[in-house]
């Protein structure tokens, strides 16, 4: 029995080795001891799946656990994005959500997030909490009912989960203005479950299609890529495709849509640190809203800078939405993010949503008139240049332990003649060198990966950063 431990966003491991059906019984019954001990049984519980290889089937059995324990469940009829089912938890009043998906792991993965009532990630205190109810149902077993008959119970309920979000996106976005900027947008849904969705969201011009749409038919195998991941190595069809069509932008989603990726009109990918940028800065001077900025500290530094320029608090967390969560909700912040690719706006849910960043990097598009070279050439106006790379190192599981010790006892005094100003172990080893330049090496909280992240001022310092760890740790 593989040992279920939820990582960054959820348990994740892979299929028929780790992610079994038996498993994900496990899961589930930790998950209606956790809500009946809560006293949240009552509320019902959504539950959600992703395009990958049995994701259909395992969210069924979740509904049977949940049956078998008395709880109303409200089972997708579809593969829908993440951020669609955490949605119906508030529009069902809900107490939270099971999803059955890996994100942008590679296609052998499958994984299990849950989501609290409030719709975000659930903290550290519920995720440990569940690992214990999970590890007391090896001893207790798992109470199931079958599907069809919890059906006629009305114990499990179908839904589509799609119109209640889209609702919810036509009060956060304003549709016309995109629409009638006539942008011409490629999108890839990397055969995941946000195929479809920007389409069904814009209106079609009059004299053309508005949306073009690449990869967007189910394929559990990813074919093209080692992993659905909205990043500049997974996204050269799309840069083609939008140099091709004369695009004005394209945007990628992950596996399961909660993070977003940019290409600009050249073919240019804009980093996650920029596009994290470039919204913040939207909402602060073009919307002119106020609040604090939530960042994960793998994040960029010009959240800082934007902090300063338009006088708003800035809190920095360890990496994962987890612990930015929290935050957005107790301060009530405009907005949370992290190098991920992934961004959560106030008013929505406190969880990273890749379809609403994406719209609303349109709609700064069509109030500005400016396409996204430009608006990136505004943002280094205002915040002055930085650059960011991140290299993602596979190793050999019995490496772990000595680069481990290695991070925890090494230290760096310099790269490539940049003194080491600070250095701290947040989450990983991070070495800052000034306020905008810093090197952070830290493993991977959902894959068998060390991640090394560095920005700087220049792409050639951010290089030196990456070579002199990968040096430090004898890469």
């Amino acid at each position: 029995m593989a040992i279920i431990r939820f990582g960054t966003d959820g348990w994740r491991g892979l299929i028929a080795r780790d992610f079994t059906f038996d498993n994900v019984a496990l899961c589930a019954q930790g998950v209606a001891s956790y809500l009946h001990k809560e006293g949240r049984a009552g509320d019902g519980l959504v539950v959600g799946y992703d395009t990958r290889f049995a994701s259909r089937e395992f969210a069924g059995l979740v509904a049977e656990v949940m049956a078998g324990n008395g709880i109303v469940t409200f089972l997708s009829d579809r593969a829908a994005p993440t951020p669609v089912v955490s949605y119906n938890i508030l529009h069902h009043k809900a107490a939270g959500a099971a999803i059955i998906t890996a994100s942008h792991n590679p296609a052998l993965w499958n994984g299990f997030k849950y989501k609290p009532d409030y719709a975000g990630s659930a903290s550290p205190e519920v995720t440990a909490r569940l690992e214990q109810e999970i590890e007391r149902a090896e001893t207790d077993g798992v109470s199931s009912m079958p599907l069809h008959k919890a059906g006629d119970e009305g114990l499990v309920q179908i839904i589509d989960p799609t119109p209640p979000y889209l609702e919810q996106i036509a009060r956060l976005v304003d549709i016309e203005a995109i629409s009638g900027a006539g942008l011409s947008i490629v999108v890839d849904a990397m055969h995941g479950a946000g195929a479809g969705y920007l389409r069904s969201i814009l209106p079609q011009s009059r004299d053309r299609s508005m949306v073009f749409e690449i990869n967007g038919e189910r394929n559990p195998a990813f074919p093209g890529m080692e992993r659905p991941e909205p990043i500049a190595a997974n996204l050269a069809s799309l840069s083609h495709t939008v140099v091709e069509k004369g695009a004005d932008v394209g945007i990628a989603f992950d596996g399961d849509a909660d993070r977003v990726g940019i290409i600009d009109e050249k073919g240019t990918f804009i980093t996650t640190l920029e596009a994290f940028a470039l919204l913040a800065l939207y909402l602060l001077e073009i919307k002119e809203d106020k609040g604090a900025l939530v960042k994960s500290l793998t994040s960029t530094s010009m959240v800082y800078r934007l902090g300063e320029i338009y006088d708003v608090p800035v809190f920095e967390t360890a990496v994962g939405f987890k612990y930015i969560c929290p935050i957005m909700l107790r301060e009530n912040a405009l907005m949370g993010g992290e190098e991920s690719g992934g961004y959560g706006f106030r008013g929505h849910i406190p969880e990273r949503d890749g379809i609403l960043s994406g719209l609303l990097l349109l709609e700064y598009m069509a109030k500005t008139g400016k396409r996204p070279s430009e608006l990136m050439e505004h943002l280094f106006e205002v915040v002055g240049p930085h650059h960011y790379q991140r290299r993602d190192i596979s190793f050999p599981p019995e490496d772990r332990e000595s680069l481990q010790s290695k991070l925890e006892s090494g230290d760096l005094n310099e790269v490539a003649g940049m003194p080491v100003v600070s250095a701290d172990s947040i989450d990983g080893r991070r070495f800052k060198f000034s306020s905008n330049v810093w090197l952070l090496v830290r493993f991977s909280g959902t894959e068998p990966l060390l991640r090394i992240y560095a920005e700087a001022e220049s792409p050639k310092k951010v290089g030196q950063l990456l070579d002199g760890a990968e040096a430090f740790l004898g890469l």
